[in-house]
């Protein structure tokens, strides 16, 4: 089935030439854990049919598996491999013990990666991320090594940051400007509503200087912000079936600080309703009306989520100066950044 865009919004993944769809789709937590065999086929199909051309998996989630079930979802699917941007990411290993088997050395960046492409199935990835920073590998070695798979071994054609700081990306530009090496040209955080301080304060000079790309993941706050959680944790939720991940988060739901967050939730769902959407798809589409944000990744576990959550299209026009302002004033937690002593542009 040839891709058809829809009525979805393409933006250039920083520098670069790439274009991804403003939704996405993740294999984190779902896709090789909770959701095996056809579903992963069927989800992967809505998000097509919605206009999503950017897939995202990483080889520790479900140790390996979530690459494994989504490679075998594409193989079915059969779309035209330029057709369709496909990342994963290298770092956390698949739980093997030797030491080898895990961080940012040249050899477990080239090899890491050359093990993912065969669980996925394919030749090459069109994006290859650092999942995290490793302190125990030298930098240069830690460009070198990206290079290497993009250059060398064809095996990317580009390379990103997920979770590293302003800093650490910025030493990795310099090293690659100085060493002729290529530089990473997108970072994957963790960006929603309730969680704004790294992304609009640290990054933005990244975003002003180097014009830096973002695929943000747990838009919804891992469902938080889609209301379900208002009284309780119902059986089927993400935070039911992973506790020992969300833990805390559950913990923090019952203090004063988690039930004023319920309480925002509430009043955005009337401002969700009065924009004739649901309180997840204007979570999405605040998201993607920040132009620093290259793509959401979205994460599902049925089809009708797809479907509905790509309806957050219809919200991004909708959110005007004024609605913006009102959002603002609910969430109460827009981050201040440094002072500028009145010399601001």
């Amino acid at each position: 089935m040839a891709f058809d865009p829809k009525n979805m919004i393409f933006r250039h993944l920083g520098p670069t030439g790439l274009k991804v769809s403003v939704f996405s789709l993740g294999g984190w937590l779902t896709y090789g854990g909770t959701q095996k065999g056809s579903i992963v086929k069927e989800c992967m199909q809505a998000a097509w049919e919605n206009g999503v051309n950017f897939f995202d998996t990483a080889e520790v989630y479900a140790n390996g598996q979530s690459e494994i079930e989504m490679g075998n979802a594409l193989k079915e699917l059969g779309w035209p491999r330029d057709e369709y941007v496909l990342s994963t990411k290298v770092f956390f290993g698949t739980g093997r013990k030797e030491p080898n088997t895990r961080g940012l050395s040249r050899k477990h960046i080239v090899e890491g990666l050359k093990s993912s492409l065969e669980r996925l199935q394919t030749p090459y990835v069109d994006i290859v991320f650092a999942h995290r920073f490793d302190y125990a590998t030298p930098m240069k070695e830690i460009v070198e090594g990206f290079t290497q798979v993009i250059r060398d071994l064809n095996l990317a054609y580009y390379w990103g940051t997920s979770e590293w700081s302003a800093q650490q990306i910025t030493e990795a530009t310099l090293i690659a400007e100085r060493y002729n090496l290529i530089a990473p040209v997108a970072e994957q955080p963790q960006y929603n509503a309730l969680h704004r301080e790294r992304f609009e304060v640290e990054y933005a000079p990244l975003f002003k200087e180097l014009s830096y790309g973002t695929t943000i993941w747990s838009p919804l706050a891992s469902g938080l912000l889609t209301g379900k959680y208002n009284d309780g944790i119902p059986e089927d939720s993400r935070f039911a079936a992973h506790q020992g991940w969300f833990g805390d988060t559950i913990k923090e739901l019952k203090t004063p600080e988690g039930q004023a967050k319920l309480d925002k939730i509430r009043k955005l769902t009337k401002v969700a309703e009065r924009l004739g959407g649901s309180v997840a798809q204007l979570a999405l589409a605040w998201c993607a009306a920040n132009p620093n944000v290259s793509t959401v990744i979205l994460g599902a576990t049925k089809v009708a989520q797809i479907h509905d959550n790509c309806k957050a299209l219809q919200l991004v026009e909708k959110l005007t100066p004024d609605v913006m302002n009102e959002i603002e004033e609910i969430m109460q937690n827009k981050p201040k950044g440094p002072p500028t002593w009145g010399r601001e542009r």
